[in-house]
């Protein structure tokens, strides 16, 4: 279905129709003077041989541009070169140690990290949280707990806690603890599910924005 597929119709049969990456291909294809980007989130979950088949060859940089006759349809089919594909997985996700060889090598990684060092985010927190210097005492907690976390051989940098949790800041007293209790503290139990002390030290470390 992300090219084509056989799908059911109204009157109870079936019938061939495109699937999403074909259209915006042909889009791509149709406009080549603008860039397109198709974003795939979680790419790692899915049986990436099923799902590319013969687009496997297509979307090498030295085949781009290039025909081939598709399986179902037999029509002639290429990916433009002005189309770029995102994949975006979390590396922390056991999935990944199954992700498809072929595809590794079609793809250059970037790894992005937790933005609680970056300037725009902690000004972000800053100006959308209700205490003056709360904001740096989530960062510095969730800093520390980064630490903890990368350092753990058991972990590592992978498991790290990203911002998105702290994307949609309120002025709600109790929004950066409800975040801790009923989000955070439960990954911790799970990182650290045979080690109860460690448990109870993360989660007085991490406790709330005032320190209590």
């Amino acid at each position: 279905d992300f090219m084509m597929g056989y799908k059911p119709t109204e009157n109870g049969g079936f019938e061939m129709q495109y699937g999403v990456f074909y259209r915006f291909c042909k889009k791509a294809e149709n406009n080549p003077e603008k860039d397109y980007f198709f974003i795939i989130d979680e790419i790692n979950r899915g049986n990436m041989s099923k799902i590319f088949g013969e687009l496997m060859m297509l979307i090498e940089t030295d085949k781009r541009g290039k025909s081939i006759n598709l399986l179902y349809s037999n029509d002639k089919f290429s990916v433009p070169a002005n189309l770029y594909l995102i994949g975006m997985m979390n590396t922390a996700d056991r999935s990944l140690a199954i992700m498809d060889y072929a595809l590794r090598r079609r793809f250059c990684f970037i790894e992005i990290e937790p933005a609680f060092k970056i300037k725009e985010f902690e000004n972000h927190l800053r100006n959308s949280i209700l205490h003056e210097g709360d904001a740096d005492k989530i960062i510095k907690k969730m800093i520390g707990l980064n630490k903890e976390i990368e350092e753990d051989s058991n972990l590592g940098k992978g498991f790290k806690i990203g911002h998105s949790y702290f994307c949609n800041p309120s002025r709600e007293e109790d929004w950066y603890k409800n975040i801790i209790e009923y989000e955070i503290n439960p990954l911790i139990e799970e990182y650290w599910f045979d080690d109860d002390e460690k448990v109870a030290q993360i989660k007085k470390m991490i406790s709330d924005s005032n320190g209590n």
